[in-house]
C-alpha cells in the first residue's frame, strides 16, 4: 500500500494547524513559507493545489516549520519582508517591519510636499524600510537615515541598492548625534518603546532588544527624541513617532514637556493609537 501524495494542499492545512499553536496568521504562514521554499509566488499554491512537493521541498519546508513553531518570524526565515510594497532584506540585525508603520509612513507623505525638495531624517533606520518608502514617494526629497548599529545599516544600505534609491544617506550613530549640525524639514522615528519587563518580549527573543525595550516606561529613547529633534528642525518642521497603543496621554505629555505643539495622535489600520506628530 502506498503512502498518499504530500500535495501542496495537505502540506499547507497540516502546517496550518500545526502553526495556530503559536502564531494568530497561521495559514498566512504556512503559505509564506511554502511559496518561499518552493521559489514561487504565493499564487502558485492557489492554482496548483495538487502539486506535489519532492522530498528536498518536502523536508525544507518540514525545517521551516520547526524553526516557525520555536517562534522565530517568518521574515527570518526568509530573509525578507514587504514594506510599503517593497520587498526588503530583513536579518536578526534588524526589527521586523510592521505593518501598522505603515501609518507613520503614510502620514509624513500627507505633509511632505511632491513639488519641492526638502530634507528628511529617519531615526533608528533599521532596515530601512521607512526611509525607503519615503525616497520612493518623494525623489526629489533627500533622506538621512542613522541608526547606531553598524549592521543594521549594511542591511538598509543593500535594501536602498537594490531598489535604486539613490535619495538615501546612511550614517553611523546614536539617534540625532551624528546630524547634529544639520536642519531638516521633517523628523520620523519608529524608536524602541516596550517596557523592560513586558512580557512580551518573551515572544519577540528573535528580534534586536535594543530596537524593542526602552526603559521601565517604555519611553527612554522618545524622552531622548524629544528632547534633541527639536534642534535640528527646521522652522514649521514636524516630527513624527511611532509609539504603544498604550502610550497616547504618555506621549504627548513627554512632547509637550519638551516644549513642542500641536501634539496630534492618529490612529492605524486597526484602530489603535500609534503615531504621534507634533511641531517646533
Amino acid at each position: 500500500m502506498s503512502l498518499p501524495a504530500i500535495t501542496i494542499e495537505n502540506s499547507l492545512a497540516d502546517a496550518a494547524e500545526r502553526l495556530a499553536e503559536v502564531s494568530d496568521s497561521p495559514r498566512l504562514d504556512a503559505e509564506t513559507l511554502l511559496a518561499w521554499v518552493l521559489d514561487a509566488p504565493r499564487s502558485h499554491l492557489f492554482t496548483h493545489p495538487e502539486a506535489e512537493l519532492n522530498d528536498r521541498a518536502a523536508r525544507a519546508f518540514s525545517a521551516a516549520l520547526a524553526r516557525r513553531h520555536q517562534g522565530e518570524p517568518v521574515a527570518y526565515i526568509t530573509g525578507s519582508k514587504e514594506f510599503w510594497s517593497l520587498l526588503l532584506k530583513v536579518t536578526r540585525d534588524t526589527l521586523v517591519p510592521r505593518p501598522e508603520t505603515e501609518t507613520l509612513v503614510e502620514q509624513a507623505l500627507l505633509l511632505i510636499p511632491r513639488d519641492r525638495p526638502c530634507r528628511i531624517l529617519d531615526l533608528g533606520t533599521g532596515s530601512g524600510a521607512i526611509a525607503l518608502a519615503l525616497a520612493s514617494e518623494r525623489p526629489n526629497c533627500e533622506i538621512v537615515a542613522t541608526d547606531a548599529s553598524r549592521d543594521a545599516l549594511e542591511i538598509a544600505k543593500e535594501n536602498a541598492k537594490q531598489h535604486e534609491l539613490d535619495n538615501i544617506r546612511f550614517v553611523e550613530g546614536t539617534w540625532t548625534e551624528p546630524v547634529a549640525d544639520e536642519c531638516f524639514d521633517f523628523v520620523v522615528a519608529n524608536p524602541p518603546y516596550v517596557r523592560d519587563d513586558d512580557p512580551a518580549l518573551d515572544e519577540l527573543r528573535y528580534e534586536p532588544r535594543s530596537a524593542l525595550a526602552a526603559g521601565p516606561d517604555g519611553l527612554d529613547a522618545i524622552r531622548r527624541i524629544a528632547e534633541d529633534a527639536g534642534r535640528i528642525l527646521a522652522a514649521n518642521g514636524t516630527l513624527f513617532l511611532e509609539h504603544g497603543a498604550d502610550q497616547r496621554n504618555a506621549v504627548a505629555d513627554v512632547l509637550r514637556q519638551t516644549g513642542w505643539t500641536g501634539i496630534e495622535c492618529i490612529n492605524d489600520l486597526a484602530g489603535h493609537p500609534r503615531v504621534t506628530k507634533a511641531a517646533r
